[in-house]
């Protein structure tokens, strides 16, 4: 065993023991830190707009500060993107992360130092409790991937502008330099598919054994490798032992990914945004990930259910239930004040809190009451793969609410297939009951004969890369939206359709 390699342990123990007693005092915790961000806040302009001053207590702050999202937030980001101090946040930030928006086209997210600190330390952490809890350590001495944004950053009126995976590659920590691959320069490289191919060539000699990213370029980046050595991943990289994911489900990715690799490895799932680093794995044996709750940020939750009537209720850690999809809402030590990060949760554990993520506010099916969520589209396929043939390299689900005449109306998945069933009925089948176990609502839409069963959609072979790179969302962090409420993603896959064989 390496000298890092027992220093790792030890640091992982010292990290373990802090981690243990926040988790044994939650609400403390949360109290400690609401305080601190009042304390802070006050000196702002959103601050004293929404007088902090006079703030005593969780109620006067629902009461004094509403739940916003980016676009109602944005007056405030203005001045901050316009170079002035003591907005959102004493001073200025250091970075603004730039993310996709929906109706305002780029935002640009506040990154202050403290902020930029936790998720440091948070994605150190992951791997850390990892180590303790398994107790190995040895591919610390290996090569290391994190497949990520350019590094490259613009000056916004003096603040550094980027994508967060490329703010966060300013952070690698000087132990993991010599480990950590690609090179600086093949980081920076912009497009996608270029870019992947040099890591291609970069890391198919190297002892690997750490490798993050985004699934679904994770798979891009493991099949190009695959082409290129005619060897399997696990083959290639036989001391490769830990995957590392966050932004989308791996579930549906995981009988895909074996079968690349060759055998399982152990996964840790993070829970980043550009907004905060919430949540990671902490057991290979428990499901969930540990909510962190001393990590400059204020946690609150609102029913998904109860989402977009006027007398919601905000809820605090002490309210929660399990099993209940929430939506999250976040004040942070960046300046976002009861910010609607869009991202619904759901508790698996109270002791310690737990959540997985079930999938976007605005990002679900409910175009005749059914409120269909990505969790429960992402789990009935996994039901019907296993139970079937098949295999899946992506998909999307939306509402057909006009069809052809005489029909009624319907859900519509359009599929790329790696292996198409071979009783497509029988697929279709078990993908609608298992959704409809899932969701009462659409059971009784489809017993009520309101709608028919789902329909798939097969898309041609990489057709989803395809679009996405015609969009320009290719690769980094990038997702391809699981579900809409509308048509426009699947009318825009239009081009990438395929005929479904004849039985």
């Amino acid at each position: 065993m390496s000298l890092k390699s027992v220093a790792a342990k030890v640091f992982a123990q010292l990290i373990a023991s802090k981690t243990s007693r926040w988790t044994k005092h939650p609400f403390d915790t949360q109290k400690k830190v609401f305080k601190e961000l009042i304390h802070n806040g006050a000196r702002t302009k959103f601050g004293k707009d929404h007088e902090f001053g006079s703030i005593r207590s969780y109620e006067d702050f629902v009461a004094k500060v509403p739940v916003r999202d980016y676009e109602e937030l944005k007056p405030y980001v203005n001045l901050v993107v316009e170079g002035q101090p003591d907005v959102l946040w004493p001073g200025k930030p250091i970075y603004f992360a730039k993310t996709s928006g929906t109706t305002s086209g780029a935002k640009y997210i506040p990154i202050t130092k403290g902020s930029i600190k936790m998720q440091v330390e948070a994605s150190r952490n992951a791997i850390l409790n990892y180590i303790h809890e398994t107790g190995r350590a040895d591919f610390v001495d290996g090569k290391m991937i994190f497949l990520q944004g350019s590094p490259i950053l613009e000056d916004k009126n003096g603040i550094k502008l980027g994508r967060l995976s490329g703010i966060s590659a300013h952070y690698v920590p000087n132990y993991l330099q010599k480990n950590r691959l690609p090179s600086w320069e093949t980081n920076c490289i912009e497009d996608w598919e270029t870019k992947v191919n040099q890591i291609v060539e970069e890391t198919k000699d190297e002892d690997m054994t750490v490798i993050a990213g985004i699934p679904s370029w994770v798979q891009m980046y493991f099949e190009r490798l695959k082409e290129k050595t005619d060897r399997n991943i696990g083959e290639l990289f036989e001391n490769f032992e830990l995957f590392i994911f966050g932004g989308v489900n791996y579930e549906p990715y995981r009988k895909k990914f074996e079968e690349l690799i060759g055998r399982r490895v152990a996964s840790i799932e993070l829970f980043p945004a550009s907004e905060g680093f919430f949540a990671y794995q902490d057991s290979q044996t428990e499901k969930g990930m540990l909510l962190l709750l001393n990590s400059g940020i204020f946690y609150e939750f609102i029913r998904v259910d109860e989402f977009f009537n006027e007398d919601r209720k905000r809820l605090t850690l002490s309210d929660v239930e399990l099993n209940v999809d929430y939506v999250m809402i976040i004040s942070t030590n960046a300046g976002l004040w009861a910010y609607n990060l869009g991202d619904t949760i759901r508790f698996v554990s109270l002791k310690p809190f737990k959540i997985v993520v079930s999938g976007r506010v605005k990002h679900f099916i409910s175009a005749f009451g059914e409120h269909v969520i990505a969790k429960e589209v992402e789990e009935a396929m996994m039901t019907a793969t296993k139970k079937t043939d098949t295999k899946v390299n992506e998909f999307t689900v939306a509402p057909q609410i006009t069809p052809v005449e005489g029909e009624l109306p319907y859900h519509e998945w359009l599929i790329e297939f790696e292996k198409m069933p071979s009783n497509v009925d029988q697929f279709v089948q078990i993908l609608d009951e298992a959704l409809q176990k899932q969701n009462s609502y659409y059971f009784d839409l489809i017993e009520g004969k309101v709608l028919q069963q789902l329909k798939i959609t097969p898309i041609k072979e990489g057709g989803f890369r395809d679009y996405m790179k015609s969009i320009g969302k290719l690769g980094g962090q990038n997702k391809v939206q699981r579900l809409s409420n509308d048509r426009n993603l699947a009318d825009k896959l239009s081009n990438f359709k395929v005929n479904l064989p004849k039985s």
